[in-house]
């Protein structure tokens, strides 16, 4: 039997009429994805009112010279859970380098590291990761709901998080004005 493509590196972005609200205009960066199912990081919202800042706070580590940045909705699984998306620049103890194109850590040598000036010279953090069991990203994807785009370190670290969606689709030259929410009737 032959093996499905996998996505890892990818991002998934979730289409207009996408079943699961927590997903609306989600943009997910796929950092595994293998027989044995998926894992990404929703890159395309924001969580309000909580800052790197007080993340590190929270976490008993000195915010030192690490910008108060943004902290993103990784996912709707395990949201007290943290990540770490970065630049290929830096690589701490559980650090998978996700197809060359970026890093993902998800323990505290990261944060310690960004805090300290030590750290990747880019990076993103998210709390919370989406997951799919084996061969359920695959089912998905063979209905509507989900479009898997090439994935870019640009895209996370040098547009804003409201706009990757919008960029995602228009990089991959679907023009977002024009994705409806339902079907027709022929």
């Amino acid at each position: 039997m032959e093996q499905p493509p996998y996505l890892t590196g990818q991002f998934l972005l979730a289409l207009p009429g996408m079943s699961d609200p927590r997903f609306d205009h989600a943009v997910i960066a796929l950092c595994s994805h293998d027989e044995g199912g998926a894992i990404g990081i929703g890159v395309g919202a924001i969580v309000e009112g909580l800052g790197l800042h007080d993340l590190l706070g929270q976490l008993d580590i000195e915010p030192g010279v690490a910008p108060d940045a943004t902290i993103h909705f990784g996912g709707p699984v395990e949201t007290r859970r943290g990540f770490v998306l970065h630049s290929l620049d830096w690589s701490g103890q559980d650090t998978i380098d996700v197809a060359g194109r970026w890093g993902l850590s998800g323990t505290t040598d990261v944060l310690r590291a960004i805090a300290e000036g030590t750290g990747p010279q880019r990076y993103l953090v998210a709390l919370g990761y989406a997951g799919w069991d084996a061969g359920q990203l695959e089912g998905e994807l063979t209905t509507p709901g989900w479009l898997n785009v090439a994935g870019s370190a640009a895209l996370i670290f040098d547009t804003e998080a409201p706009d990757r969606w919008a960029d995602a689709l228009a990089g991959a030259g679907v023009d977002p004005r024009l994705l409806v929410a339902g079907a027709g009737n022929a």
